[in-house]
């Protein structure tokens, strides 16, 4: 008996991968977090399977199931949202299953900064504007962060940030970031990336609070800040420069 720590991607239904779709569909028990996780996944779940919603369930509850299951010998499909590296809760969930020795296994997903770069057709890191990611949050309501792990602290590299349960705090955000990132930096603010209510909010760290503010987005949002998100003077990559030489690319001879 194993359980899979599955990541259904940030929404649609065809993101979920190919590994993650198949033991979701052979699977006797899915447990799928359902605020996050849309139907039509988990749809996809055998007609006999035992198909529970998470939402509403702590987590001695999750691992009360994971145990049952475990007791009839049923693999179990543990769906989450995006990736389960990324704000999964999944480590406390893995370290229960060490402890009663039952086997696990992560099967990774689409993440929503990954989906929103492409749903904007932009490239996060661009040669001369930044070469580095920051995924972060802010504390709200969720954990603290720990010590250096501060939005001043990363907007000090100038990295696109994608900053991820934090829309109810983009006062803090927009404060914070504007003496690095400047007032005209662009941002996006992306709601519930590939679902079919997707949207994005664009604008800059001096008129983006405005305008989330009048779409009335309170919730499961990505903000993405950063300069390369309205660049377009930037330099070519020296990937394919026809001057650059690699081991599958050898210099012409003259």
């Amino acid at each position: 008996m194993t359980v899979y720590f599955i990541g259904a991607g940030p929404g649609a239904p065809d993101l979920i991968t190919v590994r993650g779709l198949n033991i979701i569909k052979e699977a006797p028990v899915v447990l799928f977090a359902g605020s996050l996780v849309p139907e039509g996944i988990v749809a996809q779940a055998d007609k006999a399977a035992v198909v529970k919603d998470t939402a509403p369930m702590h987590l001695d509850e999750i691992i009360t199931e994971i145990e049952e299951a475990h007791k009839q010998g049923h693999d179990v499909a543990r769906v989450h949202s995006g990736d389960p590296c990324l704000y999964g809760a999944i480590a406390e969930q893995m370290r229960r299953l060490d402890k009663l020795d039952i086997d696990y296994e992560v099967v990774p997903g689409v993440s929503a900064y990954a989906a929103a770069s492409a749903a904007l057709k932009t490239e996060l890191t661009l040669p001369d504007v930044s070469q580095s990611i920051v995924l972060t949050r802010t504390a709200v309501r969720s954990s603290k962060m720990p010590n250096n792990e501060d939005l001043e602290t990363f907007a000090k590299s100038g990295a696109t940030l994608a900053i991820h349960l934090s829309v109810n705090n983009l006062k803090h955000v927009v404060d914070t970031l504007s003496p690095y990132y400047g007032a005209d930096c662009p941002v996006v603010v992306a709601y519930r990336v590939s679902w079919p209510d997707e949207a994005f909010i664009h604008g800059t760290l001096s008129d983006i609070r405005a305008k989330v503010k009048d779409s009335g987005i309170t919730r499961t949002a990505l903000i993405l800040v950063g300069h390369v998100l309205g660049s377009e003077d930037f330099t070519d990559s020296k990937l394919y420069d026809v001057d650059h030489t690699h081991v599958l690319r050898e210099k012409k001879k003259a």
